[in-house]
């Protein structure tokens, strides 16, 4: 932009004495100064060199996680995940053997051979598979083994009323051999319960069966009388489908109590089951 002289008056009242005497030696060489000269307004007598143009930063959207990081860290995830699950469950299959090992399970329980109140032979064998209450006693106790009996039905009927875990058969042997028939006996657990099956059978099958399951026993006259005595262990057994003592229950538990353990054995059984067979197929 070129100035003329018609503007220098109203420019220099403008200007201090300084910067009017500056104006005077500029004007005096450059008799067409341009504004710049005058330092008024920045002008170019070229255009500003531009800038270049930036670059695309083609690592921009790109974050530091990928799908392929994403793969690799859900295959390691869930490598870790199977190897803590698989050491939790071998931590709690000792705790189960230890627990087992505490009871004495390795000396309590085995199998038996008798004759039920059908008439029929059966053995321990033909329970696998199902969970069982077992109890012994005698027809012609007064009342020790009438409430437990009773105890072990209402057990029955409440575990059975349940959905969510399987039936349970309860069972009766007979620790008076003498005196308990078949029929006597079929006679009196129908009193208690449909379900409840019983066995007698001869005195060795049935000091067999009580020596399995630690119940102290004795059944006879005394030497001086008449009286005919019948001492035992008062204890209902918990078995599993395997056949095996899980756990008992004596004259201080009640069925509310017993009911509970059950349940919690049952489900205890399954859930360990199940993750044999998880891991079993994994290994």
């Amino acid at each position: 932009m070129m100035l003329g002289s018609s503007h220098l008056p109203a420019l220099m009242r403008t200007m201090t004495g300084v910067q009017a005497r500056r104006c005077l030696q500029v004007i005096q060489r450059h008799p067409q100064p341009s504004l710049a000269l005058l330092g008024t307004t920045r002008a170019y007598s070229t255009p500003p060199p531009s800038q270049p143009p930036r670059k695309k930063d083609v690592s921009k959207g790109k974050g530091p996680i990928s799908w392929k990081s994403l793969l690799i860290t859900g295959i390691a995830g869930s490598g870790l995940l199977g190897f803590m699950l698989y050491v939790r469950n071998e931590k709690e299959l000792a705790q189960e053997r230890e627990r087992k090992r505490a009871l004495g399970k390795a000396s309590i329980g085995g199998r038996f051979e008798l004759i039920d109140h059908h008439g029929k032979a059966r053995s321990s064998d033909d329970f696998l598979g199902q969970w069982c209450l077992l109890y012994f006693g005698f027809t012609h106790c007064p009342d020790v083994c009438p409430d437990e009996l009773e105890k072990m039905a209402k057990v029955v009927d409440e575990v059975d009323a349940l959905k969510t875990v399987p039936d349970i058969q309860p069972l009766f042997i007979t620790v008076d051999p003498f005196r308990d028939t078949k029929e006597l006996i079929k006679d009196y657990l129908k009193e208690f319960h449909p379900k409840m099956l019983g066995f007698t059978g001869p005195v060795e099958k049935i000091s067999e069966a009580c020596r399995a399951y630690r119940v102290y026993f004795s059944a006879g006259p005394r030497d001086d009388d008449d009286d005919y005595i019948v001492d035992h262990t008062i204890i209902i057994y918990l078995i599993n489908p395997d056949g095996e003592f899980v756990d008992y229950y004596g004259q201080n538990k009640t069925a509310d109590q017993v009911v509970a353990s059950v349940v919690f054995n049952m489900k205890k059984f399954e859930e360990i089951n199940r993750k044999k067979g998880i891991f079993g197929g994994l290994i």
